[in-house]
């Protein structure tokens, strides 16, 4: 009896150990499970960014793209560059389908072929609500022909070569034929439509402690979309939306049901930038130290 007693003993033993392997494998079982997991989000993001990578492409920043661009700032402080003017300037008295909607005032008027167009897309819309009595008084100016204007108006009424943006290309002043642009429904139009189509009121009359210049409802600058609307919005002059895409670093709206994202980067040395492949951008420098990305999405 004693014997078969020790012999349960022995068996009771035995698959009490077998239990306790049993349950020591499966708890070892679960640690594979985990590193699996983990070993597997690692391969995901790999795969994001492998993707990121496919989608994007780097773009080499030079200093020179710091004066160029539809959003230079041009003012008492921050002249104009060689490299800065508009390449496209043409003689708006030889190219008559590009002054529909409007007159020139002058024996020569240039502006670049890309302005005029965009203007001349204003112009038209403006002509279908009954608006016709536009003019155009001055539009790009070389140096020499600023110089001029400086020395015959001085400096009240005039800017020194080089500190004019219509030394740019991206300036012209718009008047109308019938009476002072400050009270003619042509300068109201303006003031209420221009950003739609990139354009702004440079100088308004409550910035001029800003901007430096006298209110002048004559002189549009074309900035472009979105630009024109994050101005329009904020109730900034150029100066201030630069100061504010500083500060931001990065800002996105929507117009027209089409996003916009718009950032900006300090210029350094060997700058690259990633930005989408399939994705229509614009790099415009703001004259000083920097670039502005715009990616429209």
């Amino acid at each position: 009896m004693k014997k078969w007693g020790f012999l349960l003993l022995i068996l009771l033993c035995l698959f009490l150990t077998f239990i306790n392997k049993e349950s020591f494998f499966e708890s070892k079982a679960d640690i594979p499970n985990v590193e699996v997991l983990k070993y597997d989000q690692h391969e995901n993001d790999k795969a994001e960014d492998r993707r990121a990578s496919e989608n994007s492409q780097q773009i080499v920043i030079t200093e020179e793209q710091i004066y160029q661009g539809n959003l230079l700032l041009v003012n008492n402080e921050h002249p104009v560059h060689e490299e800065s003017i508009k390449s496209d300037v043409v003689n708006l008295t030889i190219h008559n389908e590009l002054t529909q909607g409007y007159v020139l005032l002058g024996s020569t008027n240039y502006m670049s072929m890309d302005i005029a167009q965009k203007f001349s897309k204003m112009m038209a819309d403006a002509g279908k609500e009954g608006l016709h009595n536009f003019a155009i008084t001055s539009g790009f100016r070389s140096f020499e022909e600023q110089k001029i204007l400086y020395e015959q108006m001085g400096s009240d009424l005039a800017l020194p070569p080089g500190y004019s943006e219509h030394n740019l290309g991206l300036s012209l002043d718009v008047g109308s034929t019938q009476m002072k642009m400050e009270h003619a429904p042509e300068g109201k139009w303006i003031e209420k439509n221009a950003w739609k189509y990139g354009f702004i009121l440079r100088y308004p009359k409550n910035k001029t402690d800003i901007t430096g210049i006298q209110y002048e409802p004559w002189h549009n600058r074309y900035v472009g979309l979105p630009h024109s609307a994050i101005l329009q919005e904020k109730g900034f002059v150029l100066e201030e939306y630069l100061d504010y895409l500083k500060e931001k670093k990065k800002v996105s709206t929507k117009i027209n049901g089409k996003k916009y994202t718009v950032s900006y980067y300090p210029f350094s040395e060997n700058m690259t930038i990633n930005l989408p492949k399939n994705q229509e951008y614009e790099i415009s420098g703001d004259n000083m130290d920097g670039v502005i990305v715009t990616i429209y999405e």
